[in-house]
């Protein structure tokens, strides 16, 4: 069999004309023989010009029409088709053949008609039969053992796709509806999902595909949870909606992501609410080549605003998003006026001038420094960029007289143990004395946990680990966090935007905390292995505890107090969170700023402490002067500049 598949192509299509043509003079006299109960030789003398004529005109015809381009074990139904088209020409030829016969008379029409059936029959079941044997004898020794959960069309198209591949093979479907059970679906069987633990044990399963695309992601969660147990490797199938011209493709199916183990439903955004602030006005977005930067920007170009300015200190991310967006605007048909500017937002004057240029509606802040460990280690840069960055561009909105200004906030700045957490809350806490120093510029802060597929996200790196071989490196077997998609936590950043009235500090609805350890181990059994440890010694990957990271919380929070009030929207909540007045918070912004510029660790180690009550440092102030040497020495040029104390907030 491995003779025939080493073969070329060209001696391929000639083998298999060969067998057709000794072929077709048997299924011609197997007609005859239909026709007349017996044959003999004076019947067989009316025919056997016949005989010989059958392959002579049907092999050319099966030629033309393309029947032996088709590779026998990528075939489908569309060679009936072809089958069909080609055996009915030879027919016809046959039988204007006969109309020229002198003995004309002695034919019988009805063998033409039984030949008709009898080649169709023979063309396409001879060759489903070869594309089945070829596919089972010729399979590798290596096939990876697969079940389908999900027996409906996308199961069957799965299937389907499955068959033509060497390097998987179908052994079983499984399905929870009990009208499927124990129905065979092109020669597979369709058992329960109580089966499972068995099929993998008996069969060796080792790869279970879920085919059930219209699944919402807390029914998907119920099943992986069923699956989690048996260690087998696991993959999904897209929603519907995303498959090409609706057809599901081997390539489609995707690896487990966390998404899919947190079982969330997303809720259909307000519209309405989501486009009062965009759709046909300008809008900035500083920041706009990061993770979040980059997602808002995504969505809001959808809303069809006049104009986007995308403000970002990274060459290489603001070419980037701006070629991605040019793009978005070509495929929906958005007439958006793209302006992308190279730049920080610590430039006030350039802020400005952008700001009151372009008519700026609405500013969504997303530039900042949000990895906890460098920040801590930088504290100088963390503070300059997400302060006093902060402070820049909010000064220069107002000054534009710029309508809605939306700061992208985070969990850490919730009673705060890290110098980034900490500084995400003093830039809180100026928007909210902003936002009682004057009436026009809207100012509010959206504070959520961690998103999927930012920057420094854990998960992409669980994932790197595991097909690295591990160890999976864990920083403690307690430590919980809250997880949201990256596009689900942007529209709810757009929609709470546009609720802001002033000094909004709005909180979004993460859902319940995940314990990281044993989002760890679920990884590694959906991958199909084997966590190592003291009771599995024989395990293949290792969860390998490193301690908590400089500035890490155990477990973080969404409020600092017990006073958050709902909103128009579910999923996000309005919270109520003390304030400093701009006059008590301008002296200590000065304070730091002067201390930040000189290096003074000490002194701005305690001003932070000062002007943000809730902070408590994990590190303790020989760690804090440490980490911030090494910046000192290592580095020319980071100067804050300090404030002007007569640059008040201005209405």
């Amino acid at each position: 069999m491995k003779a025939i598949l080493d073969l070329s192509r060209f001696k391929k299509q000639l083998l298999a004309a060969c067998i057709d043509f000794c072929m077709l003079p048997l299924t011609f006299f197997f007609s005859i023989w239909l026709r007349y109960d017996h044959v003999d030789f004076s019947v067989v003398q009316h025919y056997w010009w016949l005989l010989l004529a059958a392959p002579l005109v049907s092999i050319p015809i099966f030629i033309r029409i393309g029947l032996y381009r088709a590779m026998i074990r990528f075939i489908d139904q569309k060679i009936v088709y072809v089958v069909v088209l080609g055996v009915s020409l030879s027919v016809l030829v046959l039988v204007t053949l006969s109309a020229f016969s002198v003995r004309m008379s002695a034919l019988s029409r009805s063998v033409f008609a039984i030949y008709w059936i009898s080649a169709i029959l023979y063309m396409v079941a001879g060759r489903f039969i070869a594309r089945g044997y070829f596919l089972r004898a010729m399979g590798p020794v290596g096939a990876t053992r697969v079940a389908i959960y999900g027996a409906g069309d996308a199961g069957i198209q799965l299937a389907s796709a499955l068959r033509v591949t060497l390097d998987y093979a179908l052994v079983a479907f499984i399905d929870d509806s009990r009208e499927m059970r124990g129905a065979t679906i092109a020669g597979t069987k369709v058992y329960r999902p109580d089966d499972l633990e068995w099929l993998v044990a008996r069969r060796g399963i080792k790869e279970v595909l879920l085919a059930m695309p219209t699944l919402t992601r807390s029914q998907q969660k119920r099943i992986l949870n069923r699956l989690e147990p048996l260690q087998v490797k696991t993959r999904v199938t897209p929603p519907m909606g995303s498959l090409l011209n609706g057809q599901l493709r081997l390539q489609d199916v995707r690896d487990i992501e966390i998404e899919d183990l947190l079982g969330r439903d997303p809720v259909a955004p307000d519209m309405n609410l989501i486009s009062s602030c965009i759709t046909d006005k300008a809008v900035l977005i500083s920041g706009a080549g990061g993770s979040i930067g980059s997602e808002l920007c995504r969505q809001i170009v959808r809303l069809k605003p006049a104009r986007m300015l995308l403000l970002e200190s990274s060459e290489y991310a603001l070419y980037a998003i701006e070629q991605e967006l040019r793009a978005l605007c070509a495929e929906t048909r958005a007439e958006v006026e793209l302006l992308p500017f190279l730049g920080s937002v610590l430039d006030q004057e350039k802020c400005l001038r952008m700001l009151q240029t372009y008519a700026v509606d609405t500013v969504y802040h997303a530039a900042a420094y949000k990895h906890v460990p460098l920040v801590e280690h930088n504290p100088i840069e963390g503070i300059r960029n997400n302060v006093f960055g902060t402070l820049s561009l909010a000064r220069a909105a107002m000054d534009a007289k710029v309508r809605r200004f939306v700061l992208i906030s985070t969990d850490k700045a919730v009673r705060p143990t890290n110098v980034m957490g900490c500084t995400k809350r003093l830039a809180e806490l100026i928007l909210q004395a902003f936002a009682r120093e004057q009436k026009h510029t809207r100012f509010c802060m959206v504070r959520f946990g961690n998103v999927l597929g930012s920057s420094g996200s854990v998960v992409p790196l669980f994932r790197n680990q595991i097909m690295a071989g591990g160890p999976i490196t864990v920083t403690h077997p307690e430590i919980t966090r809250y997880f949201m998609t990256i596009s689900e936590a942007a529209q709810l950043v757009l929609q709470a935007g546009a609720m802001g009235e002033g000094g909004d500090v709005f909180v979004l609805d993460m859902g319940e905390p995940v314990r990281i350890m044993d989002l760890a181990k679920r990884m590694v059994h959906l991958s199909g292995l084997e966590v190592k440890s003291e009771a599995t010694p024989h395990g293949t990957i290792e969860i390998r505890q490193i301690g908590l990271r400089p500035g890490e919380k155990l477990y973080e929070e969404l409020l600092i107090g017990a006073n958050a009030q709902g909103t128009e929207h579910p999923l996000i909540l309005r919270a109520q969170e003390a304030e400093l007045p701009w006059s008590a918070l301008s002296e200590a912004l000065n304070r730091l700023a002067q201390a930040s510029e000189r290096f003074a660790m000490d002194e701005v180690r305690e001003l932070l402490l000062q002007t943000v009550v809730e902070y408590a440092p994990q590190c303790g102030i020989e760690d804090f002067l440490w980490t911030a040497a090494g910046q000192h020495v290592g580095r020319t040029g980071a100067v804050v500049r300090p404030l002007r104390p007569d640059h008040a907030a201005r209405g």
